[in-house]
């Protein structure tokens, strides 16, 4: 076990931002800690990170408190937000800073390589695009290949191919062994990476699970266009508009056979069909209601 908290509480005088809260990461796994805004996510990491003291409840990370910085700092990358880089240092220089910070042996060469900034390593930090600056984020978090690392909305900013090159990089560092520890407002990288979710609701967990089964606490759906005139469909329905509907349902494989019989026995042509479990995002809308 790489993480391990128990019964954490944080408040900030008579505002309780963390409530009993209590997970754990195992090795090599990618871990997804979500929430609404406000929900105590951001307060939880701090923690976790050893930046800030909880009120009440235990921590450890590699089995010591996070406030011992010499014995899990050296183990552990962060990507923030926003770093804020020495606008006046080359990225090459931005990196060689960091580096000598961390205490874990690497190369300049090879993290400029793995973030795809060789070729900017003579700019100077002010000259990068929004999405640069992101990829030398990203270089702090993974000099020195650390056992543990803690991506904070990772992709914000980037285009479709520098996500893309990202994630491949975070694949590599997992094979390699790293854990990962990600919030972001994507959910959808989540829904494709996270081995469990945290999902967060005023300091505490409103579930905690794999992706299916949290997706499996809301039913699944089926979306299909009929043909104007249709009969009345022969399970219950919301119109989407004049020809879609949307039908929920907690059996899919035995409702979607009942709906395709219905239509081949009535010569119906049923179009644009669309089947399956509920989305990570419909769980998360589903939060507080």
């Amino acid at each position: 076990m790489v993480i391990d908290v128990q019964n954490l509480n944080l408040r900030y005088g008579d505002f309780h931002a963390v409530k009993d809260l209590s997970f754990h990461v195992d090795h090599g796994e990618l871990y997804a800690l979500l929430g609404t805004n406000g929900a105590g996510k951001t307060s939880t990491l701090e923690i976790i990170e050893g930046h800030r003291t909880p009120t009440s409840g235990t921590v450890t990370v590699f089995g010591h408190s996070p406030r011992d910085r010499a014995a899990v700092r050296p183990r552990m990358g962060i990507m923030l937000q926003e770093s804020g880089f020495t606008p006046d240092l080359t990225v090459r220089e931005s990196v060689r800073l960091i580096g000598a910070l961390t205490r874990r042996e690497d190369t300049v060469d090879r993290v400029l390589a793995i973030v795809d900034l060789t070729a900017k390593a003579g700019t100077l930090v002010s000259q990068l695009s929004g999405g640069e600056k992101r990829r030398l984020d990203f270089a702090t978090a993974v000099w020195g290949a650390p056992e543990l690392i803690f991506l904070d909305e990772p992709t914000t900013g980037l285009d479709i191919q520098s996500r893309d090159a990202l994630w491949a990089a975070v694949d590599r560092l997992r094979e390699d062994g790293s854990t990962i520890v990600l919030t972001t407002h994507y959910l959808e990288e989540a829904q494709q990476r996270a081995n469990r979710i945290g999902l967060m609701h005023e300091g505490t967990f409103h579930r905690e699970g794999t992706v299916s089964e949290l997706t499996r606490t809301l039913p699944s759906v089926i979306r299909v266009t009929v043909p104007a005139g249709t009969a009345t469909l022969p399970l219950p329905a919301t119109a989407l508009d004049a020809d879609r509907w949307s039908i929920e349902t907690t059996d899919l494989q035995k409702d979607l056979h009942y709906l395709l019989g219905w239509a081949h026995d009535n010569a119906i042509a049923l179009r644009d069909i669309e089947a399956g479990q509920t989305r990570l995002d419909d769980v998360f809308r589903a939060i507080g209601h």
